[in-house]
């Protein structure tokens, strides 16, 4: 396997970096204290192209995949989660609809995505279902041509400024995840409305929301794939942006570990650069292993994905990369932390955003729980080819 990046693929990094460093860096201590999301940096992923890397050339995107997605992710990462969770979230409004939706959906809202047209956010999470998907109890009731949902949804990214979500409500609550249909549900329909912004702990620049449906009415052809057969839609839709996932870990741990290390190589104790003393040494060389087999999972995981593997048969790569990637950040964050001392903890440090950012990542989109169940049920089925 070859991770040797094409041409096309360092024109990616390059210009994520080049956004990275001269656009996001400079903006992210604003955003994390206002928790406003960051409009101008949205207007500049759309002029550059970055809204549409995960997107095929037939729907307005440049055909770079998920690998493609996941390289832009981790550059912006290193300065600012919430302006990488932008980019991840224009596939996670959307790769159900790439995968089971209809060509007028794809032509609508996949390509109004690519080209920065629309903005869409994703609705599984509900007070009492996260994890637990196939507990959700958010309704849908076929009448006529229209489908009636009633149900909350909770901690929903990107809600704020979503132009349409998608959402996963129970056709059959009885048949548990057979019960299953995805929607697409615009801002405007009728008896839904966005709730609440909630105040959270980090990833302060992309708000998240309630969704509230109340006998919302959504037309009968914003029907993602055949009723009662979400399920699996939803955990294609998942499973593909994993990678994506654990590139925002990728890039998180490397920029909380550079800064302290650049911090580490002027700060002078006991005579000598505080980079010099073994102990701060052995916590570098820890995490500088653990991001570097962290990207390699991540790239392995996004190639599998543009080969069209997000389905249960390799979703155990997928949720080693997710696993191992975000829980690298958290480690890295609090390494990094530590190298600093008092100033780490201080909120004009980078390294107390990067902390609490990072935290997030174990939780979001599966947590290291789930994904850990995942791979053992790899295991015990023998899905990894080990003998």
């Amino acid at each position: 396997m070859n991770f040797y990046l094409t041409e096309e693929q360092q024109l990616i990094r390059d210009t994520a970096r080049r956004i990275a460093r001269e656009v996001v860096a400079p903006r992210a201590p604003e955003l994390d204290d206002t928790g406003i999301y960051p409009e101008d940096i949205f207007q500049v992923y759309k002029e550059t192209g970055l809204l549409g890397l995960g997107f095929p050339e037939e729907l307005g995107g440049s055909g770079a995949g998920i690998f493609g997605l996941a390289l832009a992710v981790e550059e912006i990462a290193k300065v600012d989660n919430a302006c990488a969770l932008i980019l991840l979230l224009t596939r996670l409004s959307t790769s159900a609809i790439l995968k089971g939706g209809t060509d007028e959906q794809k032509q609508k809202y996949c390509a109004g995505t690519a080209r920065g047209e629309l903005r869409g956010a994703f609705g599984l999470t509900e007070p009492g279902a996260g994890s637990d998907s196939a507990n959700i109890a958010t309704r849908a009731v076929r009448k006529g041509d229209e489908y009636i949902l009633t149900g909350t949804k909770c901690y929903i990214s990107g809600a704020s400024v979503a132009d349409f979500f998608l959402v996963a409500a129970k056709t059959d609550p009885q048949a548990g995840s057979r019960g299953f249909s995805v929607f697409i549900v615009d801002r405007d329909t009728p008896g839904f409305r966005v709730g609440r912004e909630d105040r959270k702990m980090g990833v302060h620049g992309v708000p998240t929301c309630e969704l509230i449906f109340e006998e919302a009415r959504v037309p009968a052809h914003n029907l993602v794939g055949r009723e009662n057969e979400g399920f699996k839609l939803i955990m294609w839709n998942l499973n593909s942006v994993r990678p994506c996932v654990a590139a925002r870990g990728v890039g998180t741990a490397e920029g909380a570990i550079q800064y302290a290390v650049d911090y580490a190589r002027q700060r002078q104790t006991f005579g000598q650069p505080l980079i010099e003393h073994q102990t701060i040494q052995m916590m570098i060389a820890e995490v500088a292993m653990r991001i570097e087999a962290s990207r390699l999972l991540t790239y392995q995981a996004a190639l599998l994905v543009d080969e069209g593997k997000a389905d249960r048969e390799h979703a155990h790569f997928l949720s080693m990369a997710k696993a191992f990637a975000t829980e690298t950040a958290v480690e890295a964050c609090d390494k990094a932390l530590q190298i600093m001392g008092g100033l780490g903890y201080m909120h004009e440090s980078l390294t107390e955003r990067f902390y609490r950012d990072a935290r997030q990542l174990t939780i979001v989109e599966g947590t290291s729980q789930v994904q850990r169940l995942i791979i053992a049920r790899a295991v015990k089925d023998n899905l990894l080819n080990w003998y």
